[in-house]
C-alpha cells in the first residue's frame, strides 16, 4: 500500500518541485540513485516501468526507501493501462505517471487515493484528466510543446498543476523556464544520471545535480 496519498503527495511536489525519472534493471543500482536523490533534497522520485520484471526491482526499491528515505513518496512511470496501475499500487506506488491519459487509469487511481498524473499533450486532454480526478497533469513531451503551451495554459486555466516531463535540463535557464511559465513541477530523466556516472557509480553527482536543479525552483 501507498506510505503517502494523493494530497501529501500534491505537496511533497510543491515542496521540492522536481521529479527524477529513472530505471534500472538493478535493484541496488535503482535504490542507491534513489538514496542519492532523497540526500540531494528530492521527495518524489519517478521508477519507469520500461524493463523486464521492472515490477520486481519496483517492489525492492519502495521497501528500501521506507527504511532509508522515509520522506521519499516513490512512483511508477510509464503506465498506461489499469491492470499496470493496480500492480504498483499494490507494491506501494505512492502515484502512477503515464505518457497518455486513460481515464480507467484515473478509476482505479482515485479509489485508492493515489494521484494519477497522465501525460496530455493539449488543453482537451488536461481538462479531460482533471475532470476525471487528476490534481496534477504531465505536460509531455515538454521539449515539443514548449513553455508558450504552459502558459497559453494557464491564463484561461490557473487552477491547472502541470508536471513537465520530457527534455527538461538542470540548468538554471531551463528550470526557471518552465516555472516561470506557470508549471508546478518538472520531470528529469538521464539529465539527472548520465549513463557514465551511474555506471561509475558516481552518487555525489547525482546528489549535487538534485541540489543544483532544486536551488533554481527558489
Amino acid at each position: 500500500m501507498a506510505r503517502f496519498y494523493k494530497q501529501a503527495v500534491v505537496a511533497k511536489l510543491a515542496e521540492a518541485p522536481v521529479v527524477p525519472v529513472f530505471y534500472h534493471k538493478d535493484a541496488a543500482t535503482a535504490c542507491a540513485v534513489l538514496k542519492a536523490c532523497y540526500e540531494g533534497g528530492v521527495r518524489a522520485f519517478e521508477f519507469t516501468n520500461r524493463g523486464d520484471f521492472a515490477h520486481e526491482v519496483f517492489a525492492e526499491v519502495v521497501k528500501f526507501a521506507a527504511r532509508e528515505c522515509p520522506e521519499m513518496a516513490v512512483g511508477v512511470g510509464s503506465v498506461v493501462e489499469p491492470g499496470t496501475a493496480s500492480l504498483y499500487m499494490q507494491l506501494g506506488a505512492c502515484f502512477v505517471v503515464g505518457p497518455l491519459f486513460n481515464p480507467e487509469v484515473a478509476r482505479v487511481c482515485n479509489r485508492r487515493q493515489v494521484p494519477y498524473v497522465p501525460g496530455c499533450g493539449s488543453v482537451s486532454e488536461v481538462g479531460a484528466a482533471q475532470e476525471a480526478g487528476c490534481e496534477v497533469c504531465k505536460v509531455f513531451p515538454g521539449d515539443v510543446l514548449g513553455t508558450k503551451f504552459v502558459k497559453g495554459l494557464m491564463a484561461p486555466m490557473p487552477w491547472s498543476k502541470l508536471m513537465v516531463t520530457g527534455g527538461v535540463e538542470p540548468t538554471e535557464e531551463n528550470v526557471k523556464g518552465w516555472l516561470g511559465a506557470g508549471a508546478f513541477c518538472v520531470g528529469m530523466g538521464s539529465k539527472l544520471f548520465p549513463k557514465d556516472r551511474v555506471e561509475a557509480a558516481d552518487w555525489q553527482y547525482v546528489t549535487d545535480k538534485c541540489r543544483e536543479a532544486l536551488s533554481y525552483t527558489r
